[in-house]
């Protein structure tokens, strides 16, 4: 039963991964765009950077519950 809750678990933080990821890709593009301001350009670079970190928690979360799932 163990290896199930791994296992959903291990989806939910690839989902939440990828997500993290769409938006990091999202505020770069902003943060690189000469024609936003530069305050949304500033802003838009701050979040990618949180995005980057939540992008990998949540991929290193994914592989934990990946490999507890296999025991």
């Amino acid at each position: 039963m163990e290896s199930v809750k791994n296992a959903a678990n291990y989806v939910s933080e690839t989902v939440q991964g990828g997500g993290a990821t769409a938006s990091k890709e999202a505020n770069k593009g902003v943060a690189k765009d000469n024609d936003a301001s530069l305050g949304s350009r500033a802003s838009a670079a701050k979040d990618a950077v949180g995005d980057k970190f939540d992008e990998s928690s949540h991929n290193t979360k994914a592989d934990v519950h990946k490999e507890a799932a296999k025991h």
